[in-house]
């Protein structure tokens, strides 16, 4: 299956794949291969370093900010935090990007707008001098990002497919069982990802007949829904449920790829008069650990912010004194035109039962699971 996962980012992250063979794609292991990054040369403590960051779609973003203003002002750096406006296009991370080249940013870590869209800006950026960590999301066909850092999102897709089964396992314990199925944001390289990963739990189980597709709707280009809108979402999922679901067919699970779209979701079936099904989502907002607690979401996953910013200011640390990042993946994830060197964080599926436990060490979050 690793030998698959190539060939689709090669024709360009933003390209939707198709469930069938091409489920194993979405820029991970193989392909050509890449160079290897090259050690920095170092630069004075105090450099600007930019971070460019898409629109303030979930709470992990705007925490993410946060953090980085903190972060690298505590390591002793000068800061440029910039979100990407409202808007679906790339062209306000492409001007925040070029600013930071002129202002002359030594490191510019780039959580990407449009995967498929920055290779002009990341070229400028390393004819600078400057240092290109794709942050979250992985830039797409370009040779000029030097690192890639994130939770491993191949990973968070199998999670999120192995809770469906278990949820919906947990309510009727034989199949078959009905499910619909939602994906990200076309022009995020993660939604082909986490689509993937799921497909790679779920689909000998649809090949098989123990899980249906009940709208047929099993391509990831029907899945999609721009710009991670949760309106996006809640609209599929009244069509759905109008089209599929008006007489006494039962929803068993939706595969949600992150909380604000499933929290739409459960809006469009609770409105419907619809019993709530199995539905899964990511990122640990708090009105979705609410209504996990509340018994209505049944899962999310633990992707620690904190953690995931820390690694991102440690790796401008030891850029900064002219050290090779720490990498614990050099094959995994292919952008097209390299395998990008990557340091990837485990994330965590967290349901009712261990919600306590998930998010004991966070302050925000655990006086919600008590």
């Amino acid at each position: 299956m690793r030998n698959l996962l190539t060939k689709a980012v090669a024709v360009g992250a933003a390209a939707i794949l198709a469930l069938g063979a091409a489920a194993c794609s979405g820029g991970r292991e193989g392909g050509s291969g890449g160079d290897s990054a090259k050690p920095a040369k170092g630069f004075a403590a105090n450099s600007l370093i930019g971070v460019a960051l898409p629109s303030k779609t979930s709470e992990n973003w705007v925490l993410a900010g946060d953090l980085f203003v903190s972060g690298l002002k505590e390591a002793g750096f000068t800061s440029d935090v910039q979100y990407a406006g409202a808007s679906t296009t790339v062209a306000d991370q492409q001007a925040q990007i070029s600013s930071m080249i002129t202002k002359g940013a030594k490191v510019i870590v780039i959580g990407a707008t449009d995967a498929a869209q920055l290779s002009t800006q990341v070229a400028q950026a390393k004819q600078s001098g400057a240092t290109v960590i794709a942050y979250d999301r992985l830039i797409t066909n370009t040779p000029d990002v030097d690192y890639y850092i994130a939770f491993d999102n191949f990973k968070v897709g199998q999670l999120q497919g192995q809770a469906l089964l278990d949820g919906m396992k947990a309510k009727k314990a034989t199949g078959p069982w009905t499910v619909e199925l939602f994906s990200g944001s076309p022009d995020d390289n993660n939604s082909g990802v986490f689509f993937n990963g799921a497909m790679d739990v779920l689909k000998p189980l649809i090949d098989k007949g123990d899980v249906i597709v009940g709208s047929g709707q099993s391509d990831v280009k029907q899945t999609a829904i721009q710009g991670w809108k949760a309106e996006g979402a809640q609209q599929r999922m009244d069509s759905l449920l109008t089209s599929t679901y008006s007489g006494k067919k039962t929803l068993d699970g939706v595969l949600s790829p992150n909380d604000t779209l499933a929290r739409a979701i459960i809006t469009s079936i609770k409105g419907a008069g619809k019993p709530i099904p199995v539905v899964t989502g990511q990122d640990s907002e708090v009105e979705s650990i609410k209504s996990i607690m509340a018994g209505e979401q049944y899962s999310t996953i633990n992707k620690d912010t904190r953690k995931l910013v820390a690694e991102t200011v440690k790796m401008v640390k030891t850029l900064q004194g002219g050290g090779t990042p720490e990498i614990n993946d050099s094959k995994t994830y292919n952008n097209g035109v390299k395998v990008v060197p990557s340091y990837l964080l485990p994330p965590v599926i967290v349901t009712k039962a261990n919600a306590a436990e998930a998010y004991a060490n966070d302050p925000k979050l655990s006086p919600l699971v008590k």
